[in-house]
């Protein structure tokens, strides 16, 4: 079952964290994505450019809008993503609960529809 995992967290906590709060959080991150990498769950994952670099476009009327920043006003901003492969539900749930950023912020689990 795959599952992306939506890292959800307040950007102003992570512009306020030192240089060497910022490192150990990344070091984090990292021993998490090189086990969930090791174990072969790990599909895919990125993070993202801060949400002032973010565009929504939408289209009404046939005609596209296109705005400057996320699509909604929140205190919590996606940041990233991992999409990984687990046995089932509560398993994606359980490697959500590991992604360093849910201790400050929300981990989305949402699983994808199989397209095979």
């Amino acid at each position: 079952m795959d599952s992306l995992l939506l890292i959800y967290s307040n950007e102003q906590h992570w512009e306020a964290m030192s240089e060497s709060e910022r490192g150990a959080v990344l070091a984090e991150y990292q021993a998490f994505t090189d086990d969930i990498a090791k174990q072969g769950q790990l599909k895919a994952g990125e993070a993202l450019q801060p949400t002032s670099s973010a565009s929504t476009v939408r289209v009404r009327d046939g005609k596209a809008l296109t705005t400057d920043g996320p699509f909604a006003e929140t205190r919590e901003q996606l940041g990233g993503f991992y999409l990984v492969s687990a046995k089932h539900f509560d398993e994606a749930l359980a490697l959500a609960a590991r992604i360093p950023s849910a201790r400050v912020g929300s981990i989305e689990v949402r699983p994808i529809f199989p397209t095979r």
